[in-house]
């Protein structure tokens, strides 16, 4: 029997989903477990037992066993993609140590020593001494190291949440180049881990060079899978296990891009507008552009923190009766708001939101709070959720300018994913704001895709990215740009939108003087 097909394993935030593809990029079968995302022992935490994530993948490997046993047997090979920046400690076994402390963790280790030396005085001098201190506050392994520090002592292996599922499905301490985004020790030009002399180990100076995993590059082997993994999961032992890259560098292929010039949007929890680059391109000083699912390529990101998180909390603070009108009806809440929004003219009858929900390092600052102007007596509900789809757009927008001006690459078009691209009013909304045609991929499961091509390029079933993109992606609709309302986005953008947080700054900073709000 041929071996033609490919397993992507993709570990959400809220999710575990095993997928199968083709090699023109059809998704033959889908498994998902749900689960809760985290747990909070404390306010602003955010942590989940590494073995919740692992239990999901042994289940969607075993329904898909169960129910497409056919298409199993003829799996080439299999890659995973994740979640960023969720980190797990783990000792000589493998066994985690503590929960694992996820990417919607707030805790912040203040206080840490400030960075001397020659890298001191290169911070002061270039005014980035806030900003060093605001990286060493949000590192894990800097609060793990401080406040227990009979786990760090105890820390063998110190992983992402990808090395952690790798080990435990090949044995070995490896990942992904792809999937390095985090506090870690990391050189995100060179796309390896920092020399010894780096600035980043002054950061995070619990970190030593033994407790990293070994590292290949996207495409790469990483192992295969050993007689544990298919005791636990059904796959058959032996079966190559592939490296491919974190969601969004995921995402960005799986939609369709190799090219700089196709903006990827991803309408997730976290919103971000991405574009591959073979240069190294920092769209916020200090702030680098992450590996991208192809080798010896960056993904130049700019996020917007909260996201289509704003669609949740929309939902649980205003959408009751959409909660219960979708049981009724068979519909989720997310296309009753949709219909919601038919109702509301573009611009949302003046009515400007900011979606500074959670604060950023620089741009937005640790200071920023979200804001929502222009409200009078005719706005509703819809008006508000309308002006949170345009929002993130107008968001959005401003990173992709950043963007430009730094890479010197202007973006022509763009394609959207994550779970706002089921919107067709965000879609278009999108295209309007930013007056570029905006297509969503043939299929909702880019980040899986994007695992899968990798997949398919590292066993030589496709014998490049280019080719293995060009056969596997496919766009799907399509929403140009409606020029009457663009140019009246266009003019709130420039003369309202981009003027808001500037001139709210100040008070945001006395808000937090005050208030101590946030953090």
């Amino acid at each position: 029997m041929d071996k033609d097909l490919l397993l992507a394993i993709d570990n959400g935030t809220q999710s575990l989903k095993a997928l199968i593809f083709d090699l023109e990029g059809q998704l033959l079968a889908k498994e998902i477990v749900a689960f809760s995302p985290y747990f909070s022992s404390q306010p602003g935490w955010a942590e989940q037992d590494a073995d919740v994530f692992w239990q999901a993948l042994c289940r969607t490997c075993q329904k898909l066993l169960r129910h497409k046993r056919d298409l199993m047997e003829r799996i080439a090979g299999v890659a995973v993609t994740t979640q960023r920046a969720t980190v797990v400690n783990v000792d000589q076994s493998g066994t985690p140590l503590r929960p694992a402390i996820l990417w919607l963790d707030q805790r912040k280790t203040h206080g840490q020593p400030a960075v001397g030396g020659v890298w001191g005085a290169i911070f002061g001098l270039t005014g980035l001494k806030k900003t060093v201190a605001y990286l060493q506050a949000e590192a894990e392994a800097n609060w793990i190291r401080t406040y227990q520090p009979e786990i760090w002592q105890k820390t063998h292996k110190y992983l992402l949440l990808s090395g952690y599922l790798t080990y435990r499905l090949v044995g070995q301490f490896v990942d992904s180049v792809g999937c390095q985004v985090g506090y870690i020790p990391f050189d995100y030009k060179r796309l390896r881990q920092s020399a010894w002399w780096d600035w980043k180990w002054r950061v995070l100076p619990g970190i030593d060079p033994a407790i990293l995993p070994d590292l290949v590059a996207p495409g790469q082997l990483l192992g295969t899978i050993c007689p544990d993994a298919a005791r636990d999961t059904g796959l058959p032992e032996g079966l190559p296990l592939v490296a491919a890259a974190a969601d969004k560098a995921c995402e960005v292929i799986g939609s369709g891009s190799l090219d700089s010039s196709i903006g990827c949007l991803s309408y997730g929890t976290t919103a971000t507008i991405n574009v591959t680059h073979k240069k190294y391109v920092e769209p916020i000083p200090l702030i680098p552009p992450y590996p991208a699912a192809v080798p010896g390529y960056h993904t130049v990101e700019v996020q917007v923190y909260r996201g289509f998180w704003m669609v949740n909390w929309f939902k649980e603070e205003f959408g009751h009766l959409e909660k219960r009108k979708a049981v009724e009806s068979g519909l989720t809440p997310e296309q009753l708001f949709d219909i919601l929004v038919d109702e509301i003219a573009p611009g949302s009858m003046g009515l400007m939101l900011q979606p500074y929900w959670t604060p950023g390092v620089k741009t937005p600052g640790p200071e920023a709070k979200g804001a929502i102007i222009g409200f009078g007596d005719v706005h509703n509900r819809g008006h508000l959720y309308r002006s949170i789809l345009e929002g993130l757009a107008y968001a959005l927008r401003e990173g992709k300018e950043r963007i430009e001006k730094r890479s010197r690459t202007p973006v022509t078009s763009l394609r959207v994913s994550g779970g706002g691209s089921q919107s067709r009013n965000a879609l278009q909304i999108t295209a309007d704001i930013f007056g570029l045609p905006t297509a969503k991929p043939h299929l909702y499961e880019t980040s899986g895709l994007g695992a899968a091509i990798d997949a398919a390029v590292g066993l030589g079933l496709h014998p490049d990215f280019k080719a293995a993109v060009n056969a596997m992606t496919h766009v799907g609709e399509v929403f140009e740009p409606d020029l009457k309302n663009h140019k009246m986005y266009d003019a709130l953008y420039h003369d309202v939108y981009k003027k808001m947080y500037k001139r709210l700054k100040p008070l945001y900073e006395r808000i937090r003087e005050i208030t101590g709000y946030p953090q």
